[in-house]
């Protein structure tokens, strides 16, 4: 099996909650080819999966290295942090995976970050800039409705759950929450 195959296997692996079988392709993967980082990568997100937050920190820094202008790898290094209780060092990853590649899910995850370090009120209008920017991006219409809901603004909650569902009409999650 080549590099690639034993990659795409091991995010299969991943994907079917097979852990230790998906850390052993990530190790395999590191031993064929030390200097690449999706052997590290791979090993990361497994070691989030497993919440072992410091091993995932540990990985992520070794494929960071390797490549270091990879937008999604601070944007994943970042929540790990944040699950580690290491909110400044997140924003810090998630605003470097910005800053290389606009990464909405970084921005999605700013405002997470926003609303778990007491600065909610920023999160609002944060978002709202987001949705102008991305007006197709369900994300963002969702995460605005639950930081409304959250808020208690269940009629503003909703009008975002609307709008998301007309555009992604077989949202599970949106459509649960119209009904509830």
């Amino acid at each position: 099996m080549s590099f690639e195959e034993k990659h795409k296997k091991g995010y299969e692996l991943l994907h079917e909650k097979d852990l230790d079988k998906s850390l052993d392709m990530a190790r395999e993967l590191q031993k064929l080819n030390p200097d690449a980082s999706e052997g590290h990568t791979l090993e990361a997100e497994v070691m989030q999966k497993l919440n072992q937050w410091d091993a995932s920190i540990k990985s992520f820094n070794r494929a960071i290295e390797l490549e270091d202008d990879n937008a999604r790898l601070y944007n994943m290094r970042g929540y790990s942090y944040m699950s580690n209780d290491e909110p400044e060092k997140a924003r810090v990853d998630f605003e470097r995976a910005i800053a290389l590649d606009d990464l909405s899910a970084a921005h999605r995850n700013i405002v997470l970050y926003k609303v778990m370090s007491g600065k909610g009120k920023e999160a609002i209008p944060y978002l709202l800039d987001r949705i102008r920017a991305e007006p197709a991006n369900v994300e963002n219409w969702i995460l605005m409705g639950d930081l409304m809901k959250k808020g208690g603004h269940d009629a503003k909650a909703r009008t975002y759950y609307e709008q998301a569902l007309k555009m992604d009409p077989e949202n599970e999650y949106v459509k649960e929450l119209l009904e509830g």
